[in-house]
């Protein structure tokens, strides 16, 4: 029993009856036509043959998705028709969804901008319009460098010009250029980096008036929103003023106007079409394609804007071909753009004329153009021949009128390497142009030009004060002392009327940087500027009146209303006619046989004073004639020593040159006191003329050889001693 297979169950089945066939009803046993039912009978056993062969052979096996179909196709599976329909699903989709996206982030950005409703466009900055006597434009100065001008004002060619190269389709768009930004967006897909900004004029006004420069997503969409406010609020005139009035041109130039005068030295209104082309250019990158940095590469770039201007229909084939042969001519600067430093010393002096600049004004001030240009071109063309000559950079010029008004005002050889004022804002040794201060205050105390002092070497305290030449000329008038500049004789003057009155005496006359109170202030060694020491010796061309030099003469707004007007001219007189009748001859001695030959001026008569200070680190001229007062300082503003520049030599040159063009076609007139110098007596002195100065300066000869016979006579009064002492007192 143990071995034995249990007997297989039997379960019952219901599948087939006797003859084998399925209990449910199949169609023969349904309800039919005859025909019907024959058809289906037919149909069923077919089928059943045709299983069963398909069962006797062997299937193979196939690899899913290479079954094909009688088509061609793949088995049903894959379907182009079907691709296309699902792509187009999903794009919309995708699409519907980045629109969602993009919407939810212009409404997230734009939450963050204050409500509309008190949106308006910001108030362009003062600009304050300096002028000339003449109304000659000096500079504008302000955040923006430039004035407002009306788009009515403006040759069509301007605006156009900037429209061919920024943004052709301007006129039509509506704040935002669908077709630019698309294709903006494949150039730099392509470059893999930006090479193409997609903005429209409107958005970059936007930018410039409401938004910082950052790039990113926020500041962009508020750029579309604010594009989009402009559009709607102005019109395409309206925004083209506001954007030419604002966009920077490069070289300190905002607006238009200011860019035209920047470079062309022109108003906006008389600029060419290669012109307004040129300033279109820089619009890309004002730094790199400045024409004054490089003019072939703005040059390429006016070309592209010209072109442009073509495809455009603003110009014609002729033009096009006219204008490309002729590159347009920048203003002449081989100068310096000097009236800068008036400019800027203006704007340094206007708060306390106006308090806080708020609206836009116009300054009129007292420096005569053609006077601006001669003193520039002095200046420069000196040191072009001479400069490197002395060792000199740089220099100043300062050129003033009887009332203290500045006529011409030169900071430096160049501007826009500079904005560095020496003439306001450098303090320097004057050297022996401060003597005059020390011989007025000698002429004061009772001195005159006759009276005699001994050149020779001398002490004072510590200090021993030694000639230019290390010479020594022995007794000599005062007229010679200060005509030949002899310091030893300065020296003794100052120790004798006092330092402290010669301080008193120079502060009285206009300068008031701080000096020192010691017998060394007679050689300069306190530090002035130019400005202080023309206005000063100002007092000896007028007839003895002390001046406030000053430049600004009235101030109106835009509108015409009056903000200031000048009045009075001096402070009254510091210097008594007789005083300045002996000056004037004294220093005009100096030009004619003194050490200040070369900066006469022919046909006039000229006074001055030389200076120059230790090492010569710096050279001074200070001048006049009836008509001006001119000072000129040349030196280098690290103070290191000059190549014997000396007020001798370049400052005088500079003063003649300019002071010979200044007086081109002005009546001559005579120096104040000019045959009114007092008649002295006693001391055997009387007046000396300038005749018997150039004697006295020519033939020192004798003077040199009574100092030696002085000289001598001490070494035998020492060698005899006591015994020759009193045979010298009492006599033989």
């Amino acid at each position: 029993m143990r071995g034995r297979k249990p007997p297989k169950r039997v379960e019952p089945r219901f599948d087939e009856g006797a003859q084998g066939k399925e209990l449910r009803a199949g169609p023969e046993d349904r309800s039919a036509t005859p025909a019907k039912a024959q058809a289906r009978k037919v149909a069923a056993e077919t089928a059943a043959s045709a299983n069963g062969a398909a069962k006797a052979r062997p299937q193979p096996r196939r690899k899913a998705g290479r079954a094909k179909s009688k088509s061609g196709k793949s088995g049903g599976r894959f379907s182009l028709w079907r691709l296309a329909r699902r792509s187009f699903y999903w794009g919309s989709v995708a699409t519907l969804w980045g629109l969602i996206a993009a919407v939810g982030i212009v409404i997230y950005y734009g939450i963050q901008l204050p409500n509309a409703a008190t949106w308006k466009v910001p108030e362009r900055p003062p600009n304050v319009r300096i002028v000339s006597t003449d109304g000659q434009l000096i500079g504008n100065r302000g955040d923006t460098g430039g004035e407002a001008v009306a788009f009515s004002r403006l040759p069509d060619h301007v605006p156009n010009a900037v429209i061919a190269i920024e943004d052709h389709r301007y006129r039509y768009h509506f704040g935002l250029d669908p077709i630019g930004l698309t294709r903006a967006m494949v150039r730099n897909a392509r470059a893999g980096k930006l090479v193409e900004g997609g903005s429209t004029l409107t958005q970059q006004l936007a930018k410039n008036m409401f938004l910082t420069p950052e790039r990113s997503v926020r500041r962009k969409v508020q750029e579309l929103l604010l594009a989009f406010w402009l559009e709607a609020k102005f019109s395409k005139d309206q925004i083209l003023e506001m954007y030419l009035n604002r966009v920077y041109f490069g070289s300190g130039a905002y607006g238009v106007a200011a860019a035209s005068k920047r470079y062309f030295n022109k108003p906006v209104d008389d600029i060419t079409i290669p012109e307004a082309a040129m300033l279109a250019s820089l619009l890309k990158a004002p730094s790199y394609y400045s024409p004054s940095r490089d003019f072939d590469r703005a040059w390429a770039r006016t070309k592209l804007v010209l072109n442009a201007m073509y495809d455009a229909g603003f110009i014609d084939k002729k033009q096009l071909q006219e204008f490309l042969a002729e590159p347009p001519r920048l203003a002449s600067r081989h100068l310096t753009r000097s009236e800068n430093y008036v400019a800027d010393w203006v704007m340094d002096r206007l708060p306390s004329y106006v308090g806080t600049v708020n609206q836009d004004l116009i300054v009129e001030t007292t420096v005569d153009m053609n006077l601006q240009r001669h003193a520039e071109f002095s200046l420069v063309e000196a040191f072009k021949e001479y400069g490197e000559k002395y060792a000199v950079e740089d220099g100043a010029l300062v050129s003033i009128d009887g009332t203290g008004a500045v006529r011409a005002m030169v900071g430096g050889l160049d501007y826009s390497k500079s904005q560095f004022n020496r003439a306001t804002q450098a303090l320097r040794q004057p050297g022996s142009a401060f003597k005059p201060f020390v011989y007025l205050t000698a002429l004061e105390g009772g001195m005159h030009p006759k009276t005699v002092r001994v050149d020779e070497p001398v002490r004072i305290g510590n200090w021993t004060p030694k000639n230019y030449n290390n010479k020594y000329r022995g007794p000599v008038t005062l007229g010679t002392a200060l005509a030949l500049s002899l310091n030893t004789v300065a020296a003794r003057l100052a120790d004798e009327v006092g330092p402290d009155n010669v301080v008193r005496t120079a502060h009285r006359l206009g300068i008031n940087s701080p000096l020192q109170t010691n017998a060394s202030i007679a050689l300069g060694t306190s530090e002035v500027t130019v400005l202080e020491m023309t206005g000063a010796y100002s007092s000896f061309a007028n007839g003895g009146f002390a001046v406030l030099p000053h430049v600004i003469n009235r101030i109106t707004t835009d509108d015409g209303e009056l903000v200031y007007q000048r009045e009075g001219s001096g402070l009254g007189r510091v210097v008594s006619a007789d005083n300045v009748a002996m000056m004037n001859q004294m220093l005009r001695a100096t030009l004619e046989v003194g050490t200040g030959k070369r900066a006469a001026v022919p046909g006039w008569a000229a006074a001055g004073k030389t200076g120059t200070t230790q090492d010569f680190r710096d050279a001074w001229f200070v001048g006049y004639t009836a008509n001006l007062t001119t000072g000129v300082w040349v030196g280098n503003d690290s103070n290191k020593p000059t190549n014997r520049a000396s007020g001798a030599n370049l400052p005088a040159i500079i003063f003649s040159a300019f002071m010979q063009e200044a007086h081109q076609g002005v009546q001559v007139a005579s120096l104040p006191g000019e045959g009114q110098v007092p008649d002295y007596v006693g001391q055997g002195a009387g007046w000396a003329s300038n005749e018997e100065l150039s004697r006295e300066a020519i033939s020192n000869r004798d003077n040199q050889d009574w100092l030696r016979e002085q000289r001598r006579q001490r070494r035998r009064n020492d060698r005899q001693g006591l015994g020759g002492f009193l045979k010298r007192v009492f006599g033989n």
